[in-house]
């Protein structure tokens, strides 16, 4: 069964959205959150989880109206389909069960009649024992050295998930130091292992087909790198794999017990709960690695068996639905008060916009409608000395997302107040703004002449009424982290079902490397063949003395 083709803009809740949007559309925050008779809609607590969107440009006829949106666009049905494992990749012709990865071991869930979750528990098992054997040194390197240290070697979703995972639970991190090579950029991947020990570093190669271009090709300058340090047996003990190709794997030289499996119907910007999450389980300890699974798989349950009204994920993506296609705001911004999720940003970048960036639906025809938003942002208070300028002053709508921490991880922060302290203020800052007669005010007080007040005045105005989500989470811990990144995961499947489109192929990615491979033998034979005038104009530069 695949999902339902419905034009969102069709639908009756869309036309009174647009007649509600005109209504509501310059009332100021702080006034419709002091007409709200009933504010336990604006709130929602749930397993550690504050999630407060009280600062938005919404009322209860907004929600209710939101709500109707996802009813007619089947939303229900579309998440069963999900969790069921049936065929919603349409144009690759499979299931989308990144779910299923986390899911409990006593679960059943088939795929072609197959039920899937022993082979997952298998797997799982089989991650446990080599991380344990690892980190306990009962496996060594080819000298009998233990490793010291891990470098995972792969791109997109093979990369971007796990080390923003790493770098996030760094707290909880095991005896490993973690290193990431992406870049087809021949320095970077230099740079990494420059001060490496070959001796005590362990490789894993992650990569589906075993033919990613810029996956093998850092791979492939490491392993010559490894043979010249040690030997050619070297690879067998020093390698690992998570991949599908069983011949190239063997090519490569690594030894079978060292290589885990991917499955199809996990894609791979959703993959750092399968085996791609090998070197998570490496730097923080399998234990760690179960418990973001099992926050994950919390959340999963949450938004497959709460109502729309008190379900976090459809909520917020709804409500990106509300800015992106009635005020047209086209970027959402997304400030962790923690250093510890620095690169999660990046991360949601490949999972929102490799999602969701598409101009056809779900019937092959053109949309009619924005899809999409673009994604950006940084850790606070950072962003408050780089880009909370164009936010606060700037004439764009910008949505943000201020995820932040009641509780530090080290006994020995005495600056988390301080920390929070702009948490809280910045989104109050961004909501009330500065009027002019409150400039004017303290203008007046600091003694300027009338003529330096009038001119600086207008430059020290806030308009204000800058809408903001705020999700205030316990503790950083291993398990509500899986369960933010699966709160994240499942807003983009929103989005997708509402929009009518598919979120779970990359079409966009394929085109630029194809040209590229042709490119490269371009390059290789020092002969430009036909291209437009400008990239011919731009190789021959390229190849000139």
């Amino acid at each position: 069964m695949t999902l339902k083709k419905i034009n969102p803009t069709t639908t009756n809740s869309w036309e009174k959205l647009n007649s509600h949007f005109d209504e509501i559309k310059n009332k100021k925050i702080v006034d419709l959150i002091d007409k709200r008779a009933n504010g336990n809609n604006f709130n929602l607590n749930w397993k550690g989880f504050h999630v407060d969107i009280s600062k938005n440009i919404i009322d209860n006829t907004t929600l209710n109206l939101l709500f109707e949106l996802a009813k007619e666009c089947d939303l229900k049905d579309a998440i069963t389909k999900q969790f069921s494992g049936n065929l919603i990749n349409e144009t690759e012709n499979r299931a989308v069960l990144h779910t299923a990865v986390r899911a409990k071991k006593d679960c059943k869930i088939e795929v072609d009649s197959i039920n899937i979750v022993p082979g997952l528990n298998k797997t799982k098992t089989r991650i446990k024992d080599f991380t344990n054997d690892i980190l306990s040194g009962k496996l060594r390197g080819s000298t009998n050295k233990v490793f010291t240290d891990v470098v995972n070697i792969g791109i997109g979703g093979s990369d971007l998930g796990p080390v923003m995972v790493v770098e996030a639970l760094k707290y909880y991190s095991s005896n490993l130091n973690s290193h990431f090579v992406s870049n087809v950029d021949g320095d970077h991947v230099l740079e990494v292992i420059k001060n490496l020990n070959p001796e005590t570093t362990l490789f894993i190669v992650v990569s589906k087909t075993f033919t990613t271009q810029e996956t093998l090709s850092n791979a492939n300058t490491i392993k010559n790198w490894l043979i010249k340090k040690l030997n050619k047996s070297s690879v067998s003990q020093h390698f690992a794999a998570v991949s599908t190709n069983q011949n190239a794997i063997h090519d490569f030289g690594i030894n079978p017990d060292y290589v885990f499996p991917m499955n199809d119907w996990v894609g791979g910007r959703f993959s750092l709960w399968s085996a791609v999450g090998l070197s998570i389980s490496l730097s923080v300890g399998y234990n760690n690695f179960e418990a973001l699974l099992d926050g994950a798989n919390e959340m999963d349950d949450h938004f497959k068996s709460s109502e729309f009204d008190s379900n976090i994920p459809v909520i917020l993506g709804l409500l990106s639905i509300w800015y992106n296609n009635f005020f047209k705001a086209e970027t959402e911004a997304v400030i962790p008060y923690t250093q510890y999720l620095n690169r999660l940003p990046a991360y949601l970048q490949q999972a929102i916009m490799e999602s969701n960036g598409k101009s056809v639906d779900r019937s092959g025809k053109p949309v009619c409608y924005q899809t999409g938003n673009i994604i950006w942002g940084d850790t606070g208070t950072n962003s408050q000395h780089a880009f909370f300028q164009l936010i606060h002053q700037g004439t764009k709508l910008i949505p943000c997302d201020f995820i932040g921490f009641k509780f530090p991880l080290h006994k020995e922060n005495k600056q988390h107040h301080k920390l929070m302290s702009n948490f809280f203020a910045q989104t109050e800052a961004l909501m009330l703004g500065k009027s002019e007669s409150l400039v004017d005010k303290e203008l007046k007080n600091s003694k300027m002449t009338q003529k330096q007040i009038n001119f600086l005045k207008p430059f020290k105005v806030f308009k204000g009424n800058k809408p903001t989500n705020t999700i205030l989470i316990d503790k950083l811990t291993p398990k509500n982290l899986g369960a933010l990144i699966s709160m994240y995961e499942h807003k983009i499947f929103v989005q997708g079902i509402i929009w009518n489109i598919f979120s779970y192929d990359q079409w966009g990615v394929e085109l630029g490397k194809q040209l590229a491979s042709k490119v490269l033998d371009e390059i290789n034979q020092n002969k430009v063949s036909k291209h437009d005038r400008s990239t011919t104009s731009l190789l021959k530069k390229y190849l000139s003395d």
